[in-house]
């Protein structure tokens, strides 16, 4: 439960402008890290100034395989 509490208070800050640590990943998708448990990530891309997308999430174990999904959610929007 607190590590659905801790990405949900992360998506609200993005929400509010203030994205924390994040890392590009490539083609305009970013990753918000979430330090805690197995090191909890959120992928999305902003469009504009206004529109965030988030197009996946997963952890520190599956970070390869949840990077290429983003990107080719990416790519179909």
């Amino acid at each position: 439960m607190a590590a659905t509490a801790r990405t949900k208070t992360r998506i609200r800050r993005a929400e509010d402008g203030n994205f924390g640590d994040c890392e590009p990943v490539g083609d305009g998708v970013s990753e918000m890290r979430i330090h805690y448990g197995p090191g909890y990530r959120v992928y999305f891309e902003q469009r504009r100034d206004e529109i965030v997308i988030l197009l996946a999430g997963g952890d520190k174990s599956t970070q390869a395989k949840d990077i290429k999904t983003a990107l080719n959610l990416a790519r179909e929007l």
